[in-house]
């Protein structure tokens, strides 16, 4: 089965676009970086390389540091899927992602976005 075209495009691509969502909402591009680096264990400054370097999301997330196990707390609909039942490993990694950014975006408090 061929690989889904989203795993190929750099994180820096859709980056802006993230950041784009949570400003209009009235957000900061310092809470999209603070939910990256939550789910991915990456720092600030792994975080500004792989972005600099172009990484696309399939090694964004092979070489993140450190998976947050509370990732799988996180359930609901992304695009029509709930992402709790989506089998491909690496498409729920990205849909984790989205959601984050929609919770953000929809003006929920950062304690519970990161599922504290």
């Amino acid at each position: 089965m061929a690989k889904h075209r989203i795993f190929s495009i750099s994180v820096a691509s859709v980056y802006p676009h993230y950041i784009a969502k949570a400003e209009k909402k009235g957000r900061t591009k310092a809470e999209v970086d603070e939910i990256f680096r939550w789910l991915t264990g990456y720092s600030q400054q792994q975080l500004e390389s792989e972005l600099a370097q172009g990484t696309n999301f399939e090694d964004f997330f092979a070489q993140a540091p450190q998976l947050n196990p509370a990732r799988s707390l996180i359930t609901g609909v992304v695009c029509g899927i709930r992402v709790e039942n989506i089998e491909e490993p690496l498409m729920r990694e990205l849909r984790y992602l989205d959601k984050l950014i929609d919770e953000l975006a929809r003006g929920k408090k950062m304690e519970k976005i990161l599922r504290g």
